[in-house]
C-alpha cells in the first residue's frame, strides 16, 4: 500500500492487493467532494483547439471573483496546484525555508529538490532568523489546524521586512472562506495556491492558480510555457467559478456530508484530531489495523507513514455511502472485542 500510504487515492494499488473492481471500492482517501458538479455545456472547439487568450483571461478572471482577489494582484492559472507547488521552489533564491508542519508533504519535497535547506515549525511565533520563505496550509492537511487571518498577515509582514516570502496553502479554503488572505494577494512577500477541484470535485481536469504579484505571476506563467491548462479545463473552471450559487448548494452538500462523517466517527468511538468540511483525521493505535480491516471491506482510507496513529477519512456522497462506512467500523468494533 506504498501509493496510498504517499498521498490519497491509490486505489489501483487497494485494488491490486484487495481485489475488486473500481466501482466496487467506498474511496475515502482523498479531500476531493465526492459529489461533482455537473459539467457545463462546452463549445466543441475547447477539445479541438488550442486554448487561446481570451478563454484563460476568462477563468483567471472568474477565479478572481470567486476568490476576491484585488485588481492589482497577478493571477497564474496551472494544471492543478501540485504543479504550482513543484516549480515554486525553482524560481526561488536558493535559502532557508520554514514549513509549518506536519502538513502536505509535497511542499518539503519541492523545496527540498530545488536545493533549499528547509526546517519544520509547529507555529507562526516559531519562525528562525535566517528563514526567507514559510510555507502555511491553512486550514491545514492532514489534521484541521486553522491558523486565523491575523496571524498570517503578522507572519506576511516580517516576511515582507525580510525581502523573503509567505506561501500560504488554501487547497481546502473555498469550504472555509473565512480563513481566507486571497483579498490580500498582490502585496509583496505573498502568495496564496488554490485548488479549483477539490471543493467542486472535478479534480481531475487539474486547475489551480496561484494569486500572487504580478512580477512573481508572470515569472511562474513564463515557466509553465504556453497551453499549460487545457481549454476544456479553462472553459469549465470559468462556467463554475462565475457561478456564485453554485458554490452556495455545494457549501451545502459538503456541510451534509461532513456532518454525516463525524456522526459516524463519533458513534464508532473515534477521536477526532481535526477536521475541515471535506476530510476528518482520528487518532488511533490501531489505526494499521483499522486501515487494513476497511481495505478488505473495499473501503480506502488515508494512512501516514509520520504518524502510524493517524487515518484520515474523506466524505462519504450520501446517507447510503455513510451506513456503508457505519456498518464496517462497527463489524471492525466487533471483531477486536469491543
Amino acid at each position: 500500500m506504498r501509493t496510498a500510504t504517499i498521498h490519497g487515492g491509490g486505489l489501483d494499488a487497494a485494488i491490486a492487493r484487495f481485489g475488486a473492481s473500481p466501482t466496487g471500492w467506498l474511496d475515502l482517501s482523498t479531500g476531493i467532494n465526492p459529489a461533482a458538479v455537473a459539467l457545463p455545456e462546452l463549445d466543441p472547439a475547447v477539445w479541438s483547439r488550442l486554448p487561446d487568450s481570451k478563454l484563460q483571461a476568462r477563468c483567471v478572471e472568474a477565479a478572481r471573483a470567486a476568490y476576491g482577489v484585488p485588481r492589482q494582484a497577478g493571477i497564474v492559472a496551472a494544471p492543478g496546484s501540485q504543479a504550482l507547488i513543484s516549480l515554486l521552489p525553482f524560481v526561488l533564491p536558493v535559502g532557508d525555508v520554514a514549513i509549518l508542519e506536519p502538513t502536505y508533504g509535497e511542499h518539503r519535497a519541492g523545496f527540498a529538490a530545488a536545493g533549499h535547506r528547509v526546517v519544520s515549525i509547529g507555529g507562526p511565533g516559531e519562525l528562525p532568523d535566517g528563514a526567507r520563505v514559510v510555507v502555511v496550509v491553512n486550514p491545514n492537511n492532514p489534521d484541521g489546524r486553522r491558523t486565523e487571518p491575523a496571524a498570517l498577515l503578522g507572519l506576511h509582514a516580517e516576511m515582507a521586512r525580510r525581502g523573503g516570502l509567505l506561501v500560504v496553502d488554501e487547497a481546502f479554503a473555498d469550504a472555509m472562506p473565512e480563513l481566507s488572505v486571497a483579498g490580500q494577494a498582490g502585496a509583496e512577500g505573498l502568495l496564496i495556491h488554490r485548488s479549483f477541484g477539490k471543493f467542486y470535485g472535478l479534480a481531475g481536469i487539474r486547475l489551480g492558480f496561484a494569486l500572487t504579484t504580478p512580477a512573481l505571476a508572470e515569472t511562474l506563467a513564463a515557466r509553465l510555457g504556453p497551453w499549460a491548462v487545457s481549454g476544456p479545463a479553462l472553459a469549465i473552471g470559468a462556467a463554475v467559478l462565475a457561478d456564485p450559487g453554485l458554490w452556495a448548494e455545494v457549501m451545502e452538500t459538503v456541510a451534509l456530508q461532513a456532518e454525516r462523517r463525524d456522526r459516524v466517527l463519533a458513534d464508532a468511538g473515534h477521536a477526532r484530531v481535526g477536521a475541515t468540511p471535506l476530510f476528518a483525521t482520528i487518532e488511533t493505535s490501531d489505526a494499521h489495523a483499522l486501515f487494513e480491516g476497511l481495505c478488505r471491506r473495499h473501503i480506502l482510507t488515508r494512512p501516514f507513514a509520520y504518524r502510524a496513529d493517524w487515518l484520515r477519512f474523506g466524505n462519504p456522497k450520501d446517507a447510503a455511502e455513510a451506513a456503508r462506512l457505519a456498518g464496517a467500523l462497527a463489524d471492525l468494533a466487533r471483531e477486536d472485542g469491543r
